[in-house]
């Protein structure tokens, strides 16, 4: 239900999670620093002429079809009259931030997911027996006075409380009260559901299961075809009776970065050099999080929109960019052949140490991450020579590179591979955490 402050509370037994979601928030900080754009259509999102992508738009741009992800040729033909801009980082950084500081006043228990997004945990307790609808009208009400609004979805578990956020847009406030979560859920089409993909929709419905009820009540067999090891447990999300705790983070699955190019490279040379530029920041974000994986793979799409992918396993765990660049390269190379032209390139390193603390889940998608394989065991297991031999000297290069871009920023120090494809991108802003450290 939507909530309605006029309406008495009634009592909330059991788990209380919030999932706070601020409502398009590039374009809406955007609004906020330039007076003259609001009410207007606003697009945060590359070049239109060089693959770009939207990555938000204001709710103004949304009613001529504009979406996020889109493409941003097709946007300018739904919107010519928008305003674009190609986002600022550091502000969107710095709002974000002090927003999360709202968040933590009122608990702990806070699980960013994205730049814009978290969820909370509010369950009253004998010490704080606070009504978790009472928390979020709060919430609501802090971060508009910043400038910007947030919708927030309350519910007795996360992926409750998510599909409960996207209900009533912007500013919007949907509770789903302990015991209603099953007549909530039934009538929503399964792709509301976090976890289901476009292909899993595909196949559900192609068998019958168009809506969460349905696949609450679907085979077991079926939901295990869809969803390997984790069909019962898509099932009880389903349901609305997963119980994954909000944590600060989640369980480490990959390190990684990816760019896609406003021209498609077409040269090996351009392409080895944006993939060691690549490495450099995977190795920079594991050491970050004191990090050392086993496994390096390497997606590539291409001018098709094809994707390939490839990975190789390590003699032992690294962090060292300047030792799995080259394996990265050779892993290029048995997906790339001459005028074979690339649009988008990713690295991830993955199979941490047990024990290592979690980071941000990779940005390959994880079907993608199961289904990496090599053209050829033999190529992908050869040796590869690190850029420098002496591991004394990689560390200490690498160790005081990082010192100079904590201190004075991440342009403060480049490599020469760093600058060859320097300005050949999309220019569409991300929303990894990531990208904001």
């Amino acid at each position: 239900m939507s909530d309605d402050a006029n309406i008495p509370l009634p009592p909330w037994e059991g788990p209380a999670i919030l999932l706070v979601d601020l409502d398009a928030f590039f374009a809406s900080v955007e609004q906020l620093d330039h007076p003259a754009w609001r009410g207007k259509p606003v697009i945060v999102g590359g070049n239109a002429d060089a693959h770009g992508v939207v990555s938000t738009c204001s709710y103004e741009a949304r009613a001529f079809g504009v979406r996020s992800a889109m493409a941003a040729s097709l946007a300018r033909q739904l919107c010519p009259d928008a305003i674009w801009t190609g986002g600022h980082f550091h502000r969107y950084r710095e709002v974000s931030a002090q927003i999360m500081g709202i968040l933590r006043d009122e608990t702990p228990a806070v699980q960013q997911v994205s730049i814009d997004e978290a969820f909370m945990d509010v369950t009253p307790t004998a010490v704080n027996p606070e009504h978790p609808v009472l928390i979020a009208r709060r919430i609501q009400e802090r971060v508009a006075a910043l400038g910007v609004t947030c919708s927030v979805g309350v519910g007795v578990s996360k992926s409750v409380a998510k599909i409960a956020s996207d209900m009533d847009k912007p500013r919007g406030l949907t509770v789903v009260f302990p015991g209603t979560e099953q007549s909530f859920l039934a009538p929503l089409r399964v792709r509301a559901l976090s976890g289901v993909g476009a292909a899993a929709e595909k196949l559900l419905v192609s068998h019958g299961v168009r809506t969460l009820g349905d696949m609450a009540r679907a085979d077991a067999a079926l939901l295990r075809r869809v969803f390997g090891k984790n069909g019962e447990m898509m099932r009880e999300r389903a349901l609305g009776r997963d119980r994954s705790p909000v944590a600060e983070d989640d369980e480490v699955k990959s390190v990684s970065n990816e760019v896609t190019f406003a021209e498609d490279l077409v040269e090996w040379k351009d392409i080895e050099a944006a993939l060691s530029t690549i490495c450099t920041k995977v190795g920079r974000r594991l050491r970050r999080k004191g990090l050392a994986g086993r496994t390096v793979a390497v997606k590539m799409r291409y001018a098709n929109r094809t994707t390939r992918s490839a990975q190789q396993s390590l003699e032992r765990p690294t962090d060292d960019d300047l030792a799995f660049a080259p394996v990265a390269h050779r892993l290029a190379k048995t997906l790339w052949g001459p005028g074979v032209e690339v649009r988008l390139l990713g690295v991830a390193v993955t199979h941490f140490e047990e024990g290592d603390a979690p980071v941000q889940e990779t940005l390959f998608a994880l079907d993608e991450m199961a289904a990496l394989t090599t053209d050829s065991d033999t190529t992908a297991n050869a040796p590869s020579e690190p850029l420098i031999a002496d591991e004394d000297k990689r560390r200490r290069l690498l160790s005081a590179t990082d010192a100079l871009r904590d201190k004075f920023g991440d342009d403060t120090v480049r490599f020469g591979f760093e600058l060859r494809n320097q300005g050949n991108t999309t220019g569409s802003s991300s929303k990894n955490l990531e990208d904001y450290k």
